[in-house]
């Protein structure tokens, strides 16, 4: 076994570990759920290279400072406010989707002409266009942590994987028929945590679970009665949330495809689901104009986000858990307190509605995608 390379993981605190064994490239993480801002680092490293061997003397220190990164994030306050820093148009046609990769160096942007590109996120500067879809791209993912290959999902019912650094399409994800496969258009895609494995979620009333490596759909999730919005692995790959129009969000055991439970309480569409980072809880974006924040082990509601003026199409915590941003109609995209539901600021200036917004990993820039034909980016 030969170490790679460390890669940091902020939210929930954790270290993974790249290295090679038997010629094959593998990951490990060390979890660090209970690490506090005044852990004895040095400590707690030692304690960590008792049980694994890939941690050498050599590399200890590297180790004691990334563990220290973690704890400065931990110890971080929060009462920022989020200004603009940019507006970029981005498409002739209307934008559908827009997401960051792990560092928030770069973005991407579905839009209705049938294409995703890549952007810089600190120069604005537009680095490559995917082409390829025979239909709108209406759902995008990069697979964080890594951020090397991006998912696009399409109203032509294919999914693609690119990579990121030369736009070259690695697969097209598509069914031989009605049975597997999406008999309807893609709208919702999304990577687990290990990069391993796609979801997407459609028109077709179903999900489907794809392994990357292979392009072989692994499981079909049926048990909605409308069409999908949205669809989302937790954070260690056990469990999958759904969202559907039937006004329901639905838990799948990601292993087996088995349905675990259904959260109810929207009074019309759900057009958006998510984990936090710790997949201790859930939050649901609706038509109805509001957000709702559900224990992921209880499924009961814990808070209400009630203030839009319109339906909310896009719902994500940020990546310490403590913030939620929503997208909407309403033209403004709103920053809320994800324990009391208490509205923090309202990000205005879109001319038309939102249907997306994102975080970057370490959750200090915003991106917003309209109507309007632009993506803000707000700092």
């Amino acid at each position: 076994m030969r170490l790679r390379r460390l890669l940091l993981r902020y939210y929930p605190p954790g270290i993974i570990l790249e290295y090679v064994q038997g010629g094959e490239p593998k990951t490990r993480s060390i979890d660090l759920l209970d690490l506090r801002p005044d852990t004895d680092a040095i400590a707690l490293v030692e304690e960590i290279r008792k049980g694994e061997p890939l941690i050498t003397a050599s590399c200890k220190e590297h180790v004691i400072h990334l563990v220290r990164r973690l704890q400065e994030k931990l110890g971080e306050k929060e009462d920022h406010k989020f200004c603009l820093f940019k507006v970029l148009r981005a498409h002739i046609l209307p934008l559908t989707n827009v997401a960051f990769n792990k560092s928030g160096s770069r973005f991407i942007t579905g839009s209705y002409d049938r294409t995703c590109k890549v952007w810089d996120t600190a120069s604005g500067e537009q680095l490559r266009t995917l082409e390829g879809h025979g239909n709108v791209v209406y759902a995008i993912a990069f697979n964080n942590p890594y951020g090397d290959k991006i998912a696009t999902g399409s109203f032509d019912k294919t999914c693609k994987l690119w990579n990121t650094e030369t736009g070259k399409c690695y697969h097209t994800f598509r069914g031989h028929s009605a049975e597997i496969g999406h008999s309807a258009e893609i709208i919702a895609l999304s990577f687990n945590t290990t990069g391993d494995r796609i979801i997407t979620g459609s028109f077709d009333h179903t999900v489907a679970v794809w392994d990357v490596g292979t392009g072989r759909m692994l499981h079909t999730l049926i048990g909605h009665r409308g069409e999908i919005s949205s669809a989302q692995f937790n954070w260690d790959c056990s469990l999958i949330v759904t969202g559907s129009m039937d006004k329901t969000c639905m838990l799948w055991n990601a292993m087996t495809g088995t349905h675990i439970a259904t959260l109810t309480g929207h009074s019309d569409e759900i057009l958006d689901v998510c984990f936090d980072y710790a997949g201790q809880r859930i939050a649901t974006a609706s038509a109805d104009g509001s957000a709702r924040v559900y224990n992921a082990e209880t499924k009961k509601c814990i808070a209400k986000l009630e203030g839009h003026g319109g339906e909310i199409s896009k719902v994500c915590f940020n990546p310490k858990g403590n913030r939620i941003l929503t997208a909407s109609s309403d033209k403004t995209a709103r920053l809320w307190d994800a324990a009391t539901g208490h509205c923090l600021q309202i990000l205005e200036g879109h001319t038309d509605e939102i249907f997306s917004c994102a975080f970057n990993y370490k959750g200090d820039i915003i991106i917003t995608g309209s109507k309007d034909n632009t993506c803000r980016i707000w700092h």
